[in-house]
């Protein structure tokens, strides 16, 4: 930079040697010399005002101040053991420059007043004698000598500092003098407390503060500059150098910053006397120019790695020479000191780096936002390259290969003398010893350098990491970076870490989900460190002097690990080429590192003990699973059977990926054929497969083969992986695995708990072949060990942490139960499963062991672990009793309960005219509304719908229990229906024809008694009845004849009967044909169904007990509901909107490059501007869920005034999807995106600028009645995350339990358990404790970098479903949970998570960073979704379940409208007609 300028080292050089021969007292013997100084400076320093009152100086003559300062001169370098004669000396000097201050003092002589700047420049030359060293001199007599020269060193920075005299020639000898004094303390190499040790950083400090004072006063030349470039190199074996250098560098990038970037960019943050050091008053322009000749002042750092060239100077020469036994200027002791000062060189370029990037100086690199207006990587390069591409090469196979080269080449030469450019001295070393490492001694090998080079390559890696979405590197710096990883990365025999692999590792987080052209020809070095960090428990360093978090560098490889998992099989046979072999031998392709990448994790999951990087790796297992089993279906042909009916035989993907729990598992043999690159390959199935979607599953069809017109390659290389890698194997590893630490490990840890629990959950719904029924069984059976042992644990480890796993894990075995419904026929999978829901539901099993004798549930006391648990355990049982194996129903996943309601049935009902049954309220009435175990409402029809025929006592029963609606018709029948259909209707057959053969009947004598009977001999038992007689004497005559005239009279009565009967027209002589009766239509359904079930059951109470004594109407099973109420109907419908599911929404957004307003954003998805979007985003939408028509859907719509709603009549629901036929958009008016399971629901909403007019519109009364009731409970999730499907149609429903609360029911006599309490909710009142409900929102981002930016505050009023309204706080910006997806160029997604800081804000499968392939970004963003909403109800104390809350809302209905009948009144009221 400097180079056609002239150093100044000369005049320096002549300064020094003139300073030390001004003084004419150098001509005289020293003690005259001595003793003249002694006089003259003792009288000059009395004036000073030091020990007394400072005088007016008696100097008034030019002649006389030079003759003193000739004798100043010589007594500054007399031996310091004259430290008093010295001190005074300085004194007066001190004083004197004075003269440049605004107020000079008043002892300083009046010809330096008036020429200040000529009597300056020669006392500053003077004081080069001071700073002299003496030889031979003690440490007391140093350190008095360094404390003068801290006194002059303070007085000249001040003086520079205050003095508004100073010319450009005084600025540019103190400048000088500066650089002379720092030449002769610093050059000479160190020795251990000598002067030069003890000022060493002082004189830097001043050098460079003045210097930069200098830039602002009087700009040095470029002569100035070189000299002080040229200085600085020969005083590189100083670690005070580099560390003053880093100041000043930081210090100036600060102001650098602030103007070049404005005051919106982030501030570098240094100490305060470090943010002094720039002069006020500095110009941008001075600064730019200060800043980049202050960074190029120590020339090349990686010159620090070679102890020739840094002992190249006179001095190190000098000491070689001198040295007792001979030895090498390398081989001075001071220069062990140069792998330190090479890492402080390194951090502070690497400070610097950090702070262009804004990211904070502690940060290790991982998940550090950098700064939106940072410069780009090819500007930072342009700046620091050259050393940060040396440095990362030192020791490296590229810098040995240089160095023999260099050597070689030497060696070619003739042995010279080497003249060392600057001072003209002479080296001793032959040339090829520049480069003989044999030498060095062991302390400055070149793997002693090991710690700068880890910082520059770090350094680097931060470089490159901080790209920006489109930017552009150049290609020879990607080629340099790629070149010096690669360098960096190759391990040794030992597969030790050392510390450049650790800083690379800890600085790549992002490395590969940036779009860096090329940067896979680096994943198989990256795979081989992975494999040394993170499979091992105990990591295996270098030097044990390592200094680094071991958790932060498993977490920053995990980063990494979780960018590349999808790379195998999304470039699949690629090749990746060696950068340095131009041979293919040691060339991989991406499927062959897949099974690394598997074992790398499945090792990672084993010995992690942080519980977020545990979490992550989880994330990333799902991940992997997913993929690998959704590749199989769709890539290679295992999900041809399932074609969709297109002419081109294309199968639609999103079919599959698209898992509803009703879908059928494929085969998941890797094996199975393949679409293999360019996809014109097939998979073809054996014979007689035909369709696989004719069966329940694809299970009976495993033996699908790879096609023969398959690529070899790819055939043969899958061969070598599917063995361990298919999906099937992956299943059985992460279950296994995750099983296994979650009982042994992760138990008491609350977010692995459910990140495991969530993995697992996952797990069950992916759909692999019937095979693995032992895995599905064993992962079932762990879970349920799990329950159990949470459950026993001691009371003081019972908190709400540990309920909420033990609810996670209820959760997860119905998934399980639910996807893999056979488990349900095995005999101790059932038993196992039923007897954790009886420890949930009572908290201790009716078995321990299998040989104790069962303890029935009336002699057991109800001590579940919680309400909670317990709630979770009911969910739980009436999943396998109602759903297992059964949803979806007929009515789609959209439904778990009845479609019906009172009206509807109605309709078909044939006493009804259909004008009459326009009101809820008429339908009502004609039904009997009973309640039993207060949790469940029966509502009883016993006319006969339309379409049945038969005159059976018929009962049309709607249930409305805490898990839904449901509608049966039930029949008493005395025969079957085939045998009994026809009788009922036969014609009459007549009278049969009588006989007119009259028998002859035996005249005979008919006998009361038998023959003999008076022979018997009577008993005393005859005699017991009285005779006549005896009748006669005991009652009298008189009544006896008033018997036989009663007698007599009756006989006259029949008589005249039989006479008028004879001659009527029904006498048998007129005999009428009998018909019979007419077919009884009237029957009392309601009470033959309740007595046949069991609700009539009086006779089983307790006469004894005062609680189940018959005057008290609340104990009864049955309670009767006053329907004449008109608040009833209401009350109904909102029963029947409270969801039995729980319900969330996922707003979706696109974010065009640079968009940072609302408007713009939500501006994306008009029709006119989403032909622009990326296609793949649309491909992402149908993935999320099923497209619905709001107008016909029953389910959760994202809006809480539509949803769980029955709808209108199919002709009316036709025309309204005509109308919306064409609309593209899911912002809910017409369609929204939806998806459910048997216990959640989950709607996706693109919002439009019809969101923002319909919450305006709906503001007052948009809200339905649902949503008072939703909100209404103890919280707001309870309503926000009730999901909802009130009116849902489930006609393959089995028999509903009527018993859900069976506690609620004693046997006699049987001991009375003390109920659990659970903590009371209003089931009308908000509370005022009420959590706002979470707003989850997935964004698209065209640019990585816009997510800095997102409005989420300005988004919130397009997202509103309604339920806000009854919240007494409305959801923040800060409570909400943001999934950005960028699309990468490689066609693969990267994620970013945002959400509130929290313990459980972040829930798996996805991680932050994780790069995803497209064919899984829709089943992982819904399971996140879910998972977030899921881990907020868990950590919300007042959340209560949706068949809670259904409960809650039965009970005060029962409250309202129940009916205190007595018992007969009960039995009377079911004799009569409802109207």
């Amino acid at each position: 930079m400097y180079s056609e300028w002239a150093s100044l080292s000369a005049q320096i050089t002549a300064n020094s040697c003139g300073a030390q021969c001004f003084s004419v007292l150098n001509k005289f013997p020293a003690s005259a010399g001595r003793e003249v100084v002694v006089s003259v400076v003792k009288q000059l320093g009395t004036n000073l005002g030091i020990t007394q009152n400072a005088e007016p100086s008696h100097l008034v003559k030019d002649e006389e101040v030079k003759w003193c300062m000739d004798v100043i001169c010589f007594g500054l370098s007399l031996p310091l053991q004259e430290h008093e004669t010295i001190k005074d000396c300085v004194n007066v000097y001190c004083e004197w420059l004075t003269a440049l201050h605004p107020q000079p003092r008043i002892s300083v002589p009046k010809p330096i007043c008036e020429d200040a700047n000529l009597y300056a420049r020669q006392i500053i030359n003077h004081f080069h004698n001071l700073f002299v060293p003496r030889q031979g001199e003690s440490a007391d007599t140093i350190k008095r000598q360094a404390v003068l020269c801290h006194r002059v060193l303070r007085t000249l920075q001040q003086t520079a500092q205050i003095s508004q005299l100073m010319d450009r020639q005084t600025w540019d000898t103190l400048l000088l003098f500066l650089l002379a004094i720092n030449e002769i303390l610093l050059a000479p190499p160190t020795v251990k407390d000598d002067v030069g040790d003890q000022l060493c950083e002082r004189v830097l400090s001043v050098l460079f503060e003045v210097w930069l004072l200098a830039c602002v006063r009087s700009f040095p030349s470029p002569s100035m500059w070189k000299t002080l470039q040229e200085s600085c190199a020969m005083w590189r074996h100083r670690v005070a150098l580099v560390d003053q250098w880093n100041r000043v560098n930081l210090a100036l990038t600060a102001r650098l910053l602030e103007f070049s970037y404005g005051p919106a960019f982030p501030q570098l943050k240094n100490a305060d006397e470090d943010n002094q050091l720039i002069p006020i008053g500095m110009s941008n322009d001075c600064v730019a120019q200060t800043w980049y000749r202050f960074l190029r002042m120590i020339g090349n750092p990686t010159a620090l790695c070679s102890p020739h060239l840094i002992s190249k100077s006179s001095h190190f020469v000098q000491w070689a020479l001198t040295h007792e036994k001979g030895a090498e200027t390398h081989q001075h002791p001071c220069l062990q000191q140069l792998p330190q000062i090479f890492l402080n060189a390194m951090k502070g370029i690497s400070s610097q780096v950090d702070a262009f990037l804004a990211l904070p100086l502690t940060s290790m690199g991982a998940g550090v936002e950098l700064a939106v207006a940072r410069p780009k990587c090819n500007s930072i390069l342009h700046v620091f390259h050259e050393w940060l591409f040396e440095a990362a090469h030192i020791g490296g196979d590229t810098w040995r290969q240089n160095r023999k080269k260099q050597a070689c080449e030497a060696s070619k030469r003739p042995s010279s003398m080497i003249m060392e450019h600057r001072k003209g001295s002479i080296s001793l070393s032959q040339p090829n010893s520049l480069n003989d490492p044999q030498s060095l001694p062991p302390t400055l090998t070149i793997d002693k350098y090991e710690s700068g080079r880890a910082e520059a390559i770090g350094t680097l890696c931060k470089i490159f990491c901080a790209k920006k979405t489109g930017e552009e590197i150049l290609p020879v710096y990607l080629a340099r970076f790629y070149m010096a990883l690669q360098q960096c990365l190759k391990i040794t025999e030992s597969r030790e870490c050392d510390e450049t692999l650790a800083s690379i590792l800890l600085h790549s987080s992002d490395l590969f989900r940036l779009d860096l052209d090329g940067i896979n020809v680096l994943l198989p070095g990256f795979i081989a460190a992975l494999e040394i960090v993170l499979p091992d428990k105990d990591l295996k360093l270098k030097t044990q002097s390592m200094v680094f978090n071991r958790t932060e560098l498993r977490r920053s490889a995990i980063n990494i690990l979780l960018s590349i998992m999808v790379l195998p099989l999304h470039y699949q046979t690629l090749p990746i080429r060696d950068l340095t072999s131009e041979t293919s031998e040691k060339m991989y392709t991406f499927i062959q590192l897949k099974s690394r990448l598997m074992n790398i994790l499945m090792n990672a999951l084993q010995v992690e003990t942080d519980a977020q990087n545990t979490h992550m790796l989880l994330g990333g297992l799902l991940l992997c699973v997913q993929d690998a089993v959704t590749f199989e279906e769709t890539e290679l042909g295992g999900g041809n059977a399932s074609l969709s009916h297109n002419s081109s035989g294309v199968q639609h993907h999103e079919a599959n990926l698209l898992s509803s729990a009703c879908s059928e598992r494929s085969a998941s043999l890797v094996s199975a054929g393949t679409a293999s690159l360019g996809g014109q390959t097939t998979a073809t199935m054996g014979a007689g497969s035909g369709s696989i979607r004719d069966t329940a599953s694809a299970h009976d069809y495993p033996s699908l083969t790879i096609s023969d017109d398959m690529s070899f390659e790819f055939g043969q290389e899958l061969e070598g992986v599917t063995t361990y890698d298919n999906a099937h194997a992956l299943f059985v590893r992460a279950t296994y695995l995750v099983c296994h630490r979650l009982i042994s490990s992760w138990k008491t840890d609350l977010n692995v708990s459910l990140a495991a629990l969530e993995l697992l959950s996952g797990l069950a719904r992916l759909h692999i072949r019937e095979t693995d029924a032992l895995e599905c069984k064993r992962a079932v059976k762990w879970i349920c060990d799990y329950i159990c042992y949470q459950c026993s644990r001691p009371p003081p480890a019972h908190s709400k942490d540990l309920h909420s796993t033990i609810v996670a894990a209820f959760q997860c075995t119905a998934a399980w139960l639910m996807q893999h419904p056979y488990l349900l026929q095995d005999k101790d999978c059932l038993q196992t499963v039923l007897e954790v829901v009886e420890l949930g539901i009572s908290g201790t099993k009716s078995q321990t062991k299998g040989t104790d004798i069962p303890k029935f549930k009336d002699e057991k006391e109800l001590k579940p672990a919680s309400m909670r648990v317990r709630d979770a355990a009911e969910n739980l049982l009436t999943i396998i009793l109602e759903q297992v194996g059964y949803f979806p129903s007929e009515c789609g996943p959209e439904s778990i309960s009845s479609l019906l309601d009172e009206l509807a049935l109605m309709k078909h009902c044939n006493s009804m005219v259909p004008a009459a049954a326009a009101s809820s309220e008429q339908a009502i009435a004609k039904f009997k509304y009973f309640v039993t175990e207060n949790s469940t409402i029966l509502a009883l029809l016993e006319e006969p719908l339309g379409n049945d025929q038969d005159p059976q006592p018929t009962v049309t029963l709607l249930i409305r229990g805490p898990f839904g609606r449901h509608a049966w018709t039930m029949q008493l029948r005395h025969l079957p229906r085939s045998k009994s259909g026809i009788k009922y209707h036969a014609v009459n057959p007549g009278r049969p024809i009588p006989m007119n053969d009259v028998t002859q009947r035996p005249e005979c004598e008919q006998k009361n008694f038998p023959d003999g009977v008076d022979k018997v001999q009577p008993c005393v038992a005859d005699y017991s009845i009285p005779t006549i007689e005896q009748m006669r004497e005991q009652y009298g005559a008189a009544s006896i004849r008033e018997l036989e005239a009663m007698l007599e009279t009756q006989s006259i009565h029949e008589k005249l009967a039989w006479a008028e009967a004879d001659t009527s027209a029904d006498s048998l002589s007129h005999g009428q044909e009998c018909v019979p009766p007419a077919v009884c239509h009237e029957f009392h359904a309601a009470r033959l169904f309740l007595s046949h079930f069991g609700f009539l059951g009086f006779e089983t109470r307790n006469p004894h007990n005062p609680a189940e004594a018959l005057g008290n109407p609340p104990q009864r099973p049955l309670i009767v509901l006053d329907t004449k109420s008109t608040a009833f109907a209401a009350d109904l419908e909102r029963l029947d909107k409270l969801s039995a599911r729980t319900h969330d929404t996922v707003y979706v957004f696109y974010v065009k490059s640079g968009q940072t307003s609302a408007q713009q954003i939500i501006g994306n998805m008009s029709e006119e501007q989403s032909a622009g979007h990326d296609p793949h985003f649309a491909s992402m939408l149908q993935t999320l869920g099923w497209p619905v028509q709001v107008t016909e859907h029953s389910g959760w719509t994202g809006f809480a005034h539509n949803s769980w709603s029955l709808k209108g009549t199919p002709e009316e629901q036709q025309l309204k999807i005509n109308t919306a036929a064409n609309e593209l958009n899911y912002n809910g008016s017409q369609r929204v995106l939806y998806w459910a399971d048997v216990s959640s629901e989950i709607a996706f909403v693109v919002p439009t600028t019809w969101n923002l007019r319909h919450n305006s519109d709906t503001g007052g009364d948009g809200a339905s009645i649902s949503s008072a009731d939703q909100i209404g409970t103890s919280n707001v999730w309870a309503r926000g995350e009730a999901d909802g499907m009130s009116g849902l149609a489930k006609s393959k429903s089995r028999n509903l339990s009527l018993e859900l609360d069976t506690h609620n029911r004693r046997e006699p006599g049987a001991k009375e358990p003390v109920p659990p309490t659970r903590r009371k909710g209003n089931v009308t009142k908000p509370t005022l404790l009420a959590q706002a409900p979470a707003k989850i929102f997935l964004v698209w981002l065209e640019s990585y970098e816009d997510y800095l930016n997102f409005p989420l505050e300005d988004v919130l009023a397009y997202t509103r479903t309604g339920e806000e309204l009854h919240t007494l706080q409305l959801p923040r910006a800060t409570d909400c949970h943001v999934i950005f997806v960028h699309s990468l160029l490689s066609g693969l997604l990267r994620v970013k998570l945002q959400g509130p800081p929290g313990r459980m804000s972040f829930a798996t499968p996805l991680v932050d960073g994780m790069v995803l392939s497209r064919r899984v970004v829709g089943n992982l963003v819904r399971q996140t979704a879910l998972n977030i909403s899921r881990r907020r109800r868990l950590d919300n104390d007042n959340y209560q379940p949706p068949h809670v809350r259904r409960r809650l809302k039965v009970q005060d209905i029962v409250q309202k409208y129940k009916m205190d009948l007595s018992e007969a009144e009960l039995l009377a009221h079911l004799f009569q007609r409802a109207i």
